[in-house]
């Protein structure tokens, strides 16, 4: 199969739709910048992996393509940048589905001087920029848990969640007990998103805590969104931290919990470390998932028909 995976129209309409987002951020004086897709560490994320490769200068060294920008965006921010933003490929390893793409179009940004609540509005502006018009809803990660489930995800113990998740998605392979972190998460992904208005823009706030990554706190909630529309996860925004002992502690107990789930260690990036050190300016970011959001806005059914050459096509 040489054709490419997109139709000459959805083509046309990817290129319409680029420009759009460009115009948006030019009128917002957002800088666009170009980053490396390889670096020398990939994120600690336990739930996200990276694909890996070698240079042959460098046969003692191990690269990653990465999974988003973001690190090197603040790094640039750290060094006096203004508002940026980052429009091109990310990549992440074991996606491959309707909806995922080991190879897909990442749109990040950062504003500075914004909050997570400042920066939803900003999303919301480009989201109906490229979907029209479309209501807004905003609900808390607790509001959530309560309407849906009758627990409060922040006070429930790890055997309380257990018994929510055999209650409602039964026996999981591999799996008798769960962490905390992973049965809300899986309550919300199997449970709670499908439960989600169709029809709106749905902004989730104040997640737990402990899912802050690479978010600020503010007390038992951390400073992030995510937003979905019919059912699509879009986007996941941050209030950022920009204390780096902090962000030390959070990569070291990422490793812990690959170390406890058999995954593969990986290093930990301390250029970005120095960054957060050295002057990391106030500001929100956000990183958003630009075939998906094509998906909904031209009606298609996989990531491949947006997509010029699906992963199915290379």
């Amino acid at each position: 199969m040489w054709q490419p995976s997109i139709s000459l129209i959805n083509l046309k309409k990817r290129s319409e739709f680029t420009a759009k987002v460009r115009e948006f951020f030019k009128a917002r004086d957002i800088l666009e910048v170009d980053v490396p897709i390889l670096g020398e560490a990939p994120v600690t994320d336990p739930y996200l992996n990276a694909l890996e490769t070698h240079c042959q200068s460098y046969k003692e060294h191990t690269f990653y393509l990465q999974t988003s920008p973001e690190y090197y965006m603040k790094r640039l921010l750290a060094a006096g940048a203004p508002s940026i933003y980052y429009f091109g490929k990310a990549f992440r390893d074991d996606e491959r589905g309707r909806l995922h793409s080991p190879e897909f179009t990442m749109l990040e940004w950062y504003h500075l001087g914004f909050d997570d609540q400042q920066l939803m509005l900003e999303v919301s502006e480009l989201l109906q920029l490229v979907l029209g018009k479309t209501p807004i809803e905003q609900v808390s990660y607790q509001a959530l848990f309560e309407q849906h489930l009758q627990l409060n995800p922040h006070t429930a113990s790890v055997e309380v969640l257990n018994a929510c998740v055999h209650e409602r998605l039964g026996a999981i392979q591999g799996l008798t007990t769960c962490p905390r972190d992973t049965a809300l998460q899986l309550l919300m992904s199997e449970v709670i998103e499908p439960k989600l208005n169709l029809q709106a823009l749905t902004f989730i706030t104040d997640f737990p805590a402990s899912q802050a990554a690479l978010a600020r706190t503010r007390g038992q909630v951390a400073a992030r969104f995510e937003v979905y529309y019919q059912g699509i996860e879009l986007a996941n925004g941050y209030h950022e931290l920009n204390n780096a002992s902090t962000q030390k502690e959070r990569f070291a107990k990422d490793l812990e919990i690959r170390a406890a789930q058999k995954l593969k260690t990986v290093p930990i990036d301390k250029k970005l470390l120095a960054a957060l050190a050295h002057n990391f300016p106030e500001c929100a970011g956000v990183a958003l998932g630009f075939d998906r959001l094509l998906m909904l806005a031209l009606g298609a059914d996989e990531i491949d028909q947006v997509q010029t050459f699906g992963f199915n096509r290379l």
